[in-house]
């Protein structure tokens, strides 16, 4: 009983400190997408940097809901030896290892198809460009952080500009696609060859390869300990 008490205090702990991470992901994500202008002021005033934020609200929604309610299953679960909650954030939890195990067998293992998924990016990512970099704001934004960041131009090179609004407009290219100075002519651009991001992000990879994969067995670990956890206290409860 010693052994159960102890796990159940570590499962509250760990999940609680998920369902709090979650509240707050999840509380960003819906400031943003309700008042994304106060908050870029704010982190504005941290870094110009951090105000590219505010283009992944959705994406924190989703991560706070999932995170919301795997603490709040593993912590309820835990407290109230509820078998249903156990059960469902064992699931919760298997779903997203296996996902991540599918994902790395993908890459791993079937290239080929690796190959069309990245091509299928690929497309999805011109057909933004061509139809929303120059007209939309998030979307442009983003692109141009991107670009910046990583040094590169467009997912392919600079042709994938070439019927988007921003060309159409300016009849020039982002300035990220040349190495000189505005404005950012098609021979310019032709003359500069600047790396497509999709290499670039290759690159990136490969030279953060080892902490890449340290950081993903981590996360490996974690979850199957917790799972393991919750199967332990769930066993646990019919013995009681």
């Amino acid at each position: 009983m010693g052994c159960f008490g102890f796990l159940k205090t570590m499962m509250f702990v760990f999940n609680g400190v998920i369902f709090l991470a979650g509240a707050g992901v999840l509380g960003v994500g819906i400031w943003v997408k309700v008042d994304g202008a106060s908050f870029t002021k704010l982190l504005d005033t941290v870094s110009p940097d951090l105000s590219q934020v505010v283009n992944v609200g959705y994406l924190c929604i989703a991560v706070g809901l999932v995170l919301l309610v795997m603490g709040f299953l593993g912590c309820c679960g835990a407290i109230k030896e509820s078998k249903c909650m156990l059960l469902l954030f064992f699931i919760i939890v298997l779903l997203i290892l296996v996902a991540q195990v599918a994902g790395a067998v993908v890459v791993l293992v079937f290239s080929s198809l690796a190959d069309v998924i990245v091509a299928q990016i690929g497309n999805v990512a011109k057909d933004s460009l061509e139809k929303d970099f120059g007209k939309q704001a998030d979307i442009t934004t983003v692109w141009n952080t991107t670009m910046e960041q990583l040094e590169c131009c467009g997912f392919n090179n600079y042709t994938d500009f070439d019927n988007s609004p921003f060309k159409n407009y300016t009849k020039h290219y982002p300035s990220q696609c040349c190495k000189k100075t505005e404005p950012c002519t098609e021979a310019e651009a032709k003359t500069s060859q600047i790396a497509g991001c999709y290499n670039a992000i290759l690159n990136f990879l490969k030279d953060n390869s080892k902490i890449l994969g340290a950081v993903t067995l981590g996360i490996g670990g974690l979850e199957i300990a917790a799972m393991v956890v919750s199967m332990v206290l769930y066993c646990q409860i019919d013995s009681k």
